[in-house]
């Protein structure tokens, strides 16, 4: 029997609903799954960061390398006076690069996370006190508008960390044709996307010796206990990473140690032994490869950086007709 009352949806807020529907879905499909963008919670941002600290963890610094030391050469691409739009705003690390750098004149953030945005907001405001900051509380995988302070302005779309590698290839088509469609004519987009590289590489990034990636994907579960009212054992699962070399793409799992149900919203859930929850894909594009998606999604690319390794890219693309 279920020790746990079941909560009724109507109960709950509407960011809680989409969860708990998305978290009963996904667990009812064969193979499990659960969407990355539930990582996310506090406690689930807050060990991201510590990944992006790691010295497995490549993508983080060597991104900001490319940023910092292409900044000039960034900047001779944007129109001058430029909006800055920023799909799925986190940290301002990166984009602080190139507020520095660039001749920018607006900048929208744009998160479903209204407070932390709000919160962020207000610090670059400080720290760019000429700078039109207008945060957008947004799904920035769905069509949003964007402010009206900044719609006759050239614009430039900014979605760093490779968070397109997370999207499924169809997903990642879909996700740029609503981002061309959003931006407008002549528009720019600055993306960045990680490369295919040594697999060595790619596992020690995603099982660090210190099991930060391995807590950071176990969270979901804590969350669903936490907020679903769940059950999850979580000694009973463990975190591996591995390379899919045919798909080109890192997957993340959580796989059962021994046969179990878990009880979650009332509802039952039954584990074998051995059984795993896709928790997240990367892919990995070679320049090639993510150039051909990209013109294949309304985009032509205009130019691209990496670092002397090429472990990571940053490109610069524009919108066709």
């Amino acid at each position: 029997m279920n020790v746990h009352a079941p909560l009724a949806l109507s109960l709950l807020n509407a960011s809680a609903s989409a969860f708990a529907a998305d978290v009963a879905e996904a667990l009812s499909q064969h193979p499990k799954r659960l969407s990355p963008k539930y990582f996310y919670d506090e406690a689930g941002s807050e060990l991201f960061e510590q990944i992006t600290r790691l010295p497995e963890y490549y993508p983080t610094r060597t991104e900001l390398g490319i940023l910092r030391s292409r900044g000039k050469d960034i900047n001779a691409i944007i129109p001058k006076n430029a909006a800055l739009i920023e799909f799925g705003a986190g940290a301002t690390t990166k984009v602080r690069l190139l507020l520095d750098e660039c001749d920018v004149g607006a900048y929208a953030p744009v998160d479903i996370s209204g407070d932390f945005l709000q919160a962020q907001a207000a610090e670059l405001r400080r720290d760019f006190p000429g700078l039109k900051v207008l945060p957008v509380n947004a799904d920035f995988t769905a069509p949003f508008d964007l402010p009206a302070d900044i719609r006759m302005m050239p614009k430039v779309g900014f979605f760093p960390g490779s968070t397109l590698g997370n999207f499924e290839p169809h997903e990642a088509c879909a996700f740029l044709r609503s981002a061309r469609a959003i931006l407008g004519k002549d528009a720019l987009m600055l993306i960045g996307i990680d490369l295919e590289k040594d697999e060595k590489l790619l596992h020690a990034a995603y099982n660090d010796a210190a099991g930060v990636t391995g807590k950071f994907n176990m969270n979901v579960l804590v969350r669903i206990n936490r907020e679903l009212g769940g059950d999850f054992d979580l000694s009973a699962f463990t975190h591996r990473a591995i390379y899919n070399k045919e798909r080109h793409r890192i997957e993340m799992h959580l796989i059962a140690r021994k046969p179990q149900t878990v009880h979650v919203l009332g509802r039952s859930f039954a584990f074998r032994a051995g059984e795993s929850i896709h928790t997240e894909s990367s892919y990995k594009y070679s320049i090639e490869r993510f150039a051909a998606l990209a013109r294949g999604s309304g985009w032509e690319p205009k130019a691209s950086w990496t670092d002397a390794d090429k472990h990571f890219s940053v490109h610069a693309l524009m919108a066709v007709e």
